[in-house]
């Protein structure tokens, strides 16, 4: 089976959609599965050039829209070497382009010559989108283009790939005419985590190195308000200056890229003038590699306040590390982590985030203890990959397409 992902960018700084493409590779393994990635990045980029399926870079693509004037031509002489597409993210221009070059192949060939099209929308017709408060006018957009575009790109699809039930009944609120021809629920998953080694505390504590020997809560993802890192600083904040027993209290590591933006400038500015509390969180900045394992490896738990995630790899990674997540009710995976015991979740809001980081430094060690044992069972029984790596090859050959 060839496989194509379209994709905006392979960028790892973009977070989940490139990484899990990248993690399906581990999954194929033994399977007669060829994949290649079409995107809009340079080719000189230093972040291609190091995975096992080829990446077709065309270039960084125009304007808000990433209009590239190369893709068409190429799907045009390629699109028919492929038995599967997938269109990884919507409202750009290469979910169009995408649907347009099958369009017309469709009048021209019978389906069973044409490869079969997908759409994995990854989180993006979560209502969330059209509903928060900043985002009004991008809402207004995405109303009159799905109208003009969109529906036509997920309505004459063969299907859509969904990382989690949630996220599936979710798309169905949002928009429409919503007809799509079939709903997959695959899932979403990670290889197991590389073997931890002292290589990955030295290169982690490198950056953090007064956390050496002390516990520490992590926070690891893009510095956007989305995720709620407001919250978790405020509410930590009222936590420490609260306790009569600061040295109980675990420190915070906060990683990811954006610091320099101008929401990691005001994250940092909320402890700039306290010097105890700002001793006990660590900006890191992005953490890749040994350093990013490191910092998985050595936390007690992981937390994520996001105000919408359609899924969080960065969990999911957790999970496998055997860590406890403490994550809000917006983390679209959060009824796996609560079946399982494998975590705490609360609203997103400073009352849920401060009353779950309370309940976690309350707990005692047998607690703290069980819930790591059961973080990694929720790992194993969801999110290994292999199993979703199947549950995608069963959504290709489903009778219904």
């Amino acid at each position: 089976m060839l496989i194509l992902h379209v994709i905006a960018s392979m960028d790892p700084q973009y977070g989940g959609p490139s990484q899990g493409i990248r993690n399906l590779d581990a999954g194929k393994k033994d399977r007669e599965i060829v994949r290649e990635v079409i995107c809009f990045d340079a080719s000189d980029s230093s972040y291609l050039g190091n995975d096992n399926f080829k990446i077709h870079a065309l270039g960084k693509g125009a304007g808000v829209w990433n209009y590239s004037n190369k893709l068409i031509p190429w799907l045009n002489n390629n699109i028919q070497r492929f038995d599967v597409v997938i269109i990884n993210g919507l409202w750009q221009y290469y979910s169009y382009a995408t649907w347009k070059v099958m369009a017309a192949l469709k009048k021209q060939l019978p389906a069973n010559k044409l490869p079969k099209l997908f759409v994995m929308p990854h989180g993006m017709l979560d209502p969330y989108f059209q509903n928060a408060k900043g985002r009004r006018l991008k809402a207004v957009r995405n109303w009159t283009y799905w109208k003009l575009i969109e529906k036509n790109v997920i309505n004459d699809a063969n299907g859509l790939l969904f990382t989690c039930q949630t996220e599936l009944l979710l798309a169905r609120e949002t928009f429409k005419p919503y007809k799509p021809r079939n709903e997959y629920d695959v899932g979403y998953g990670i290889d197991a985590p590389p073997v931890f080694n002292d290589k990955m505390s030295d290169a982690f504590y490198e950056l953090c190195p007064d956390f050496k020997g002390k516990p520490y809560l992590l926070f690891l993802s893009r510095i956007h308000p989305k995720k709620g890192i407001n919250l978790l600083i405020d509410a930590y904040a009222d936590l420490y200056e609260s306790s009569d027993s600061k040295d109980t209290i675990p420190r915070l590591v906060v990683a990811g890229p954006g610091l320099e933006s101008d929401y990691g400038k005001l994250l940092r500015n909320k402890i700039a003038k306290k010097p105890e509390l700002r001793k006990n969180i660590c900006f890191t900045g992005m953490l890749t590699d040994d350093s990013k394992w490191g910092a998985f490896y050595g936390c007690e738990a992981f937390v994520l306040p996001s105000h919408q995630e359609n899924f969080g790899i960065v969990v999911a990674e957790a999970l496998a590390c055997g860590k406890p997540v403490l994550i809000t009710n917006q983390v679209n995976i959060w009824r796996e982590i609560i079946k399982e015991g494998g975590g705490i979740v609360e609203d997103d809001n400073k009352q849920g985030v401060k009353k779950m980081l309370k309940q976690w430094f309350n707990f005692s060690s047998s607690q703290k203890e069980q819930m790591s044992v059961n973080a990694k069972a929720t790992y194993e029984k969801y999110f290994a990959i292999n199993s979703i790596v199947q549950n995608y090859t069963d959504a290709f050959v489903d009778n219904g397409n």
